[in-house]
């Protein structure tokens, strides 16, 4: 076991080096410079000082040693396009807001989806199953934006103009746009955890279903163990498997926020950032969210796979 964990880790800090050195190749692959992207008017004497005194105008292997260096010291730079902030600091700040929607949606994606896959395959072809195939479609055809924007127009606009009309009253139980109390994360976390709904809804149902026509399942039936306990002790934990290792994947992915989502409801996260210093050439910042990005998602990845063992005690991952 212990073994494993710690090749684990060398592959995941090998990860996160290969991640950190092509992106740093490629955003400087990228014509132009942070400094005149937006700006035509600037004078080329004003552009060698601000490229000098970022260091931009040494040669490319000393500025990769250089951004490697203090990588590794937490120095992830400034941000040029956001007014010479510290990347450290807008990660700070901004991310906790893009975890805190992240883990809404996970928790509410995860729950309702193992629920309404174990429900499905134990109702096949009966309403419950009609139902969960139904949420699937919704949640992988629909685009979020798309539903976002059904539900701020039902749940925001038109329920609380019938409120208004009703009782006299100005109150939001579902508020269309910002993050301020609980009332305010309630669409913006439903629109961002149907999809781990949809797909976990279709996965556990699968999965469920091929367990309940195994031999030890009958075989348990035969000896007369109880129906609960076939199921929770049985089915449904032998069933978690593939579950899991795709809900490794989606806890990155969710957690670390939408750029849609957060731009649609007007959430002050991560995501935009990422977005934005992109379009104006940030290297820095750039670079320093994509292997802040890169160090959560390998991580969240092995902490699944060291949870195997956990929910399965016949892996034994030191073998």
């Amino acid at each position: 076991m212990r073994r494993y964990i710690i090749k684990r880790i060398i592959l995941a800090f090998a990860t996160i080096f290969v991640v950190m050195t092509a992106t740093f190749f490629l955003m400087h692959a990228i014509p132009g410079t942070p400094f005149s992207g937006n700006n035509d008017s600037m004078s080329a004497e004003t552009l060698a000082v601000l490229m000098e005194k970022y260091g931009m105008d040494k040669p490319l292997y000393k500025q990769y040693l250089t951004y490697v260096w203090n990588i590794l010291h937490g120095d992830f730079g400034v941000s040029m396009s956001n007014g010479y902030r510290s990347v450290t600091e807008i990660i700070l700040t901004a991310f906790p807001v893009s975890a805190d929607l992240g883990i809404r949606a996970l928790i509410f994606g995860t729950i309702a989806g193992i629920i309404l896959g174990i429900e499905a395959a134990l109702h096949r072809n009966k309403p419950i199953d009609h139902i969960s195939t139904i949420t699937a479609i919704i949640g992988i055809s629909i685009p979020s934006f798309v539903l976002g924007t059904i539900l701020q127009t039902i749940l925001g606009l038109g329920l609380s103009g019938w409120v208004k009309a009703t009782f006299h009253t100005d109150y939001q139980l579902f508020p269309i746009a910002r993050w301020q109390s609980f009332r305010y994360t309630i669409i913006p976390s439903f629109v961002l955890g149907m999809g781990t709904v949809a797909s976990l809804a279709r996965l556990m149902r699968t999965s469920m279903l091929d367990v309940i026509n195994q031999d030890y399942i009958r075989t348990a039936k035969a000896k007369g163990i109880s129906r609960q306990q076939i199921i929770w002790k049985h089915e449904v934990r032998n069933a978690m498997m593939p579950v899991i290792t795709v809900l490794g994947r989606m806890i990155g992915g969710v957690v670390t926020g939408s750029y849609i989502i957060e731009s649609q409801f007007a959430i002050p996260g991560l995501g935009k950032y990422l977005v934005n210093s992109i379009t104006a050439r940030d290297y820095t910042m750039t670079m320093g969210l994509t292997v802040f990005y890169s160090i959560f998602i390998v991580f969240s990845m092995l902490l699944v796979d060291l949870l195997y063992s956990v929910i399965d005690p016949r892996v034994r991952l030191a073998k």
